[in-house]
């Protein structure tokens, strides 16, 4: 699969037979809890461009972020919901100082994780726009934009998430203004829960099929 291919089956309406397809072969593919709350299965990574399954289940233990939910890429996204209900949810951020309420960290994501490391660059940040999307809807979001992803309480969601890199961007966080740099790694599923991750997906994707 490469990332062309799998935005046209997303652009012609064919991204659940796409992902039920993919996860009957998911050989060299290592699901990961990640800081954000959801699970991650990265399908497929070629240079700048990046396909990824996310599923946000309360079946699955979660990893805990150690800044906030509030982030922005270094590269463009196209995601697709392919079950549930997905919040994305804009934050409006504006520089400050002694009324500062949050740091801004950049975040350097490697084998062994992510290295969380603070900036100077402190700041205020509200709520802006709020775009809720369902089943068959695809959102984009430009790198550099902060927001956050929010599935509503209780619920479950899945995405097929598109990145493609986008030259001089970072990938950022909001967090605390005297929070350390520090390093998060990302945890692996184990087996058990790998099968249950994948259960979990299929059944999904087969109620909407």
């Amino acid at each position: 699969m490469s990332y062309r291919s799998v935005l046209e089956e997303v652009t012609v309406g064919r991204a659940g037979q796409w992902a039920l397809k993919a996860l009957a072969d998911l050989r060299g593919v290592t699901p990961v809890r990640h800081p954000l709350g959801f699970v991650c299965l990265p399908l497929e990574r070629d240079g700048g461009e990046g396909v990824c399954l996310h599923l946000w289940s309360d079946a699955l233990t979660h990893a805990e972020t150690t800044t906030s939910q509030i982030h922005c890429h270094s590269w463009d996204l196209v995601s697709h919901v392919l079950y549930g209900q997905v919040r994305n949810v804009h934050a409006v951020v504006r520089d400050a100082a002694e009324d500062a309420t949050h740091r801004v960290f950049e975040v350097v994501s490697g084998s062994d994780g992510d290295r969380i490391r603070p900036t100077r660059r402190t700041v205020r940040h509200s709520t802006g726009l709020v775009e809720v999307f369902g089943t068959g809807q695809t959102y984009t979001l430009g790198a550099g934009r902060f927001h956050s992803s929010v599935i509503p309480e209780g619920g479950e969601a899945v995405t097929v998430a598109l990145g493609r890199g986008r030259p001089g961007s970072h990938d950022l966080s909001l967090g605390p203004l005297d929070t350390g740099g520090h390093h998060v790694a990302r945890k692996p599923l184990d087996a058990d829960e790998t099968a249950l991750a994948v259960r979990l997906l299929r059944t999904r994707l087969t109620e909407e099929a």
